[in-house]
C-alpha cells in the first residue's frame, strides 16, 4: 500500500478524533452546564450552573476577544452568531442575579421558564441546548474545515486510485 494513502487516511482519522474530543470537552464544560441551568428548580441553582458555563467560555477564550463573529467558514447565518448567543447568556445570568429574594414563587417560576426557553430548543431529534454550530472548534473553524475536507478528499482520491490500479493487475 502506498505510504501517502496511509498518511492522508491517518490525518483524516486524527481529524475525526480531535473533533470528537473538542466536542466532548465543550459539552462537559458548557452545554451540559447550560442544560442543568435550564433544568434547575431554583434561581440559585440556575445561577450557579449558568455562571459555570459562562466562566468556561471565558476561560477557554471562546468569548475573550471573540464576542463578535460567526462560527461558519463560508457564509454567515444567524444560528452561528457567537455575539448574540454570548450576550443572551449573560443577559439571562444578569436577570437571575437581579431576582428579588422576596419575589413570589410565581415570579421565580416565570424567570426559570424564560431561562429554559432561552437555553433550550426543540429540534427534530428532541430538545437540544442552543449554541452556535461549530462552537466547540471555535476559533479554529477554518483550520478544521480545511483539515477535514483536504484529508478526506485526498485520502478518498488515493484510495480510489489504489483500488483501480489493483483491479487492473
Amino acid at each position: 500500500m502506498d505510504l501517502s494513502i496511509q498518511k492522508f487516511t491517518t490525518l483524516f482519522i486524527l481529524y475525526i478524533i480531535v473533533s470528537i474530543v473538542f466536542a466532548i470537552l465543550f459539552q462537559i464544560g458548557c452545554t451540559d452546564r447550560l442544560k442543568r441551568a435550564a433544568d434547575s428548580n431554583t434561581i440559585e441553582l440556575a445561577k450557579e450552573e449558568l455562571t459555570a458555563a459562562i466562566s468556561y467560555l471565558e476561560e477557554m477564550n471562546f468569548t475573550k476577544g471573540y464576542t463578535k463573529g460567526y462560527t461558519s467558514v463560508l457564509y454567515k447565518t444567524p444560528d452561528e452568531d457567537i455575539g448574540f448567543w454570548y450576550k443572551n447568556l449573560n443577559s439571562s445570568l444578569n436577570e437571575l442575579k437581579n431576582v428579588n429574594p422576596e419575589a413570589s414563587q410565581l415570579e421565580k417560576s416565570n424567570i426559570l421558564l424564560k431561562l429554559r426557553e432561552t437555553i433550550l430548543d426543540n429540534s427534530p431529534n428532541g430538545i437540544s441546548v442552543t449554541s452556535p454550530a461549530g462552537i466547540s472548534k471555535y476559533p479554529f473553524n477554518t483550520f478544521f474545515a480545511l483539515w477535514g475536507w483536504l484529508s478526506c478528499i485526498v485520502s478518498a482520491f488515493l484510495w480510489i486510485r489504489f483500488v483501480i490500479v489493483k483491479l487492473q493487475f
